[in-house]
């Protein structure tokens, strides 16, 4: 299977939104601290990313579902952090 540019700049533009995310994951689980992390944005977060991962499913776009499932993993953890670190 050919990937063509647009796919690729879809790949990428998902890895970078996604790892994004990374820097926080690091720092809360270093820190053991979450306090100024917002509860309504992480869990408004994690219900975008469901349904943007439902949306990108949907329409079968692999560049979506990939940066979606990882950016949800990624906000799960930090969610998870913030309820254990609370």
């Amino acid at each position: 299977m050919e990937i063509d540019y647009i796919t690729t700049l879809g790949l990428i533009a998902g890895l970078l939104s996604t790892i994004a995310y990374l820097p926080q994951v690091i720092k809360t689980w270093k820190s053991k601290s979450a306090s100024d992390l917002s509860w309504s944005m992480l869990i408004t977060l994690c219900a975008g990313i469901i349904l943007w991962l439902v949306y990108a499913t949907y329409i079968q776009d692999i560049p979506l579902i990939a940066a979606n499932i990882v950016t949800l993993l990624l906000a799960s953890i930090i969610l998870v952090l913030k309820i254990k670190y609370n």
